[in-house]
C-alpha cells in the first residue's frame, strides 16, 4: 500500500480563516483535527480539536481543573465565544511543529512511522514536484489528501485479516 492509495479527501482550513468556522467544521464532521494550509494549499500545520478545546477553557480552569465545578452552566454554555474574532493561526500552539507530510510513493509503514513520531492523528500526502537536481521538499508539492490514524489502522487490519504475512 502506498500513501497515494491510502489518501482520502479531507477538510482543510487556511491560516487566516476564522477560528469559529474551524471549530464548526471539526464539530460538524467529527474530525480529530484539521489540516491547516497556506495560500498555495501546501500543508503548514495540524490543528487538533483538543487544542481548540484548550482555547475554550479559561486558563484558571486549565491550571486547576477542580475550579470547573464552580463555573455555572450559563457561563459554560458560552465558552465558544472565546473563538470569536480569532484566526486559525492564533489557535495554533506557539511551538507547533510542521505537519507530517508523506510523499505519494511512501509505504504504509513509512506513513505509520511519521504518524507515530509526530503523535499526529493525520498525515498529509503530497505529489512531489519534479525538480531535477534539487533536494525534495515534500511540503511544497500538490496536496493529494490525508491519511487519518483510524483509516490507516482500518487498512492495516484489513491486510492482516487476509492471511499470514509473508516471512
Amino acid at each position: 500500500m502506498r500513501a497515494r492509495d491510502l489518501a482520502v479527501e479531507y477538510e482543510t482550513i487556511g491560516l487566516d480563516s476564522d477560528a469559529l468556522d474551524a471549530a464548526r467544521l471539526m464539530a460538524e464532521h467529527r474530525l480529530p483535527a484539521l489540516l491547516v494550509v497556506d495560500d498555495q494549499g501546501a500543508p503548514r500545520a495540524i490543528l487538533p480539536a483538543s487544542q481548540m478545546i484548550k482555547i475554550l477553557v479559561p486558563a484558571y480552569v486549565v491550571e486547576d481543573p477542580t475550579l470547573a465545578a464552580v463555573v455555572d452552566e450559563r457561563h459554560a454554555d458560552r465558552l465558544c465565544e472565546a473563538l470569536a474574532g480569532r484566526k486559525v493561526s492564533e489557535c495554533l500552539s506557539q511551538s507547533v511543529p510542521p505537519p507530517p507530510v508523506a510523499a505519494a510513493d511512501d509505504t504504509a509503514l513509512e506513513v505509520a512511522a511519521q504518524m507515530a513520531q509526530a503523535r499526529s492523528p493525520l498525515v498529509a500526502v503530497v505529489e512531489e514536484d519534479e525538480v531535477v537536481g534539487a533536494e525534495k521538499d515534500k511540503s511544497g508539492g500538490r496536496l493529494l489528501g490525508v491519511i487519518t490514524a483510524s483509516h490507516l489502522l482500518e487498512r492495516l487490519l484489513a491486510a492482516t485479516s487476509h492471511g499470514p504475512a509473508p516471512a
